[in-house]
């Protein structure tokens, strides 16, 4: 087996040598290591350091293209150059090199194809009580919307099958933590997850500057994600509210018309006309959410087709063989 250790990097000049110097050299199992170092437009010559260093394989983007696309881009170079199993980790040396063996066992054994470092949050002595708060509550959200049984969602360090990383396409461009394991839920990817612990922080977040612009973020992702793959339940959930209140105005307006008409009580049923015009509206405007549904569910079977295809089209320009690789790489500007 060929183990790819690939780092994305924004301006880590400082931190990148502690990263290499503490990944192993050699693991039980695994006939190679490679690093890949993948620059993300950095300005601090992260690139040049990483070539000084003796990095084989250093992938450059010409500008920041965000942590989603670096990540996308070193998984498809990984993936050309002949890689089995793809550990990612991040370039501020926040996770241990010596977690790496647990982190591909579950691969190694065929128990899983996809394997998170769980950080064990709560632990977290730096971590803020609401930042753990948030960190329990996002990964509460991505288990329940992806359907696996990850703790910790927003952890970077994770290991990939080569199945995996021929199945997984990354769309969104802020982050992929959350939405690879709920693609892989959606996928039907076995994904486990092991303890690990975290270096102490050598600089604050460059990803997430603030609480607020986390949580718009990862709510937007998660919300995305979940309709993308789940559009007639997510319909269905929005057509709801609709349905109920307009059917219960409607009945509102029978109830009191049948009084009049049937049981010749006072009051009358003119005044209710306002709860069939609400009512009827309301009706009307959920079931056109339920038909959205239906018809982006029907598109939905489109797009696995298409995610089929370009699976099949992956692995069959990948069987071919490894692809000779140089020690720098420029990728084209369009997406990875």
């Amino acid at each position: 087996m060929r183990l790819f250790i690939q780092i994305p990097c924004y301006n880590e000049a400082e931190t990148l040598p502690q990263v290499l110097a503490d990944l192993p050299q050699a693991l039980p199992g695994i006939e190679r290591i490679e690093v890949v170092v993948v620059d993300d437009g950095s300005t601090d010559g992260t690139g040049d350091v990483a070539a000084r260093l003796g990095v084989p394989h250093v992938v450059r983007l010409p500008h920041n293209r965000g942590l989603a696309v670096a990540f996308q881009t070193g998984l498809d170079y990984c993936l050309r150059a002949g890689a089995d199993i793809i550990v990612n980790t991040d370039g501020d040396h926040q996770y241990p090199g010596r977690y790496i063996p647990d982190l591909i066992r579950p691969i190694q054994e065929g128990w899983a194809e996809m394997v998170v470092g769980n950080r064990q949050t709560d632990t977290i002595d730096h971590f803020s009580p609401g930042k753990r708060f948030l960190q329990r509550w996002g990964s509460w959200v991505v288990r329940l919307a992806s359907g696996t049984d990850v703790p910790d969602a927003t952890s970077g360090f994770r290991a990939f099958s080569r199945e995996a990383a021929l199945r997984l396409v990354v769309l969104t461009r802020y982050t992929y933590t959350l939405e690879t394991i709920i693609q892989a839920g959606k996928k039907g990817l076995r994904v486990a997850h092991v303890p690990v612990q975290v270096n102490p922080p050598t600089r604050g977040s460059r990803l997430i500057p603030s609480t607020w612009t986390y949580l718009k973020h990862a709510a937007a992702a998660i919300l995305r994600l979940y309709a993308f793959y789940e559009p007639l339940r997510t319909f269905s959930i929005l057509a709801v509210p609709f349905l109920l209140v307009g059917l219960l105005l409607i009945l509102r307006f029978l109830f009191v018309y049948a009084q009049a008409r049937f049981l010749g009580l006072p009051g009358g049923a003119d005044r209710f006309v306002q709860s069939v015009t609400i009512g009827g509206t309301l009706l009307t405007v959920g079931f056109l959410i339920f038909i959205f549904g239906v018809l982006a569910d029907i598109s939905s079977t489109q797009r696995m087709l298409v995610e089929e295809i370009l699976y099949r089209q992956r692995k069959q320009e990948l069987e071919a063989g490894p692809q000779p690789q140089g020690q720098t790489a420029l990728p084209p500007e369009g997406p990875p």
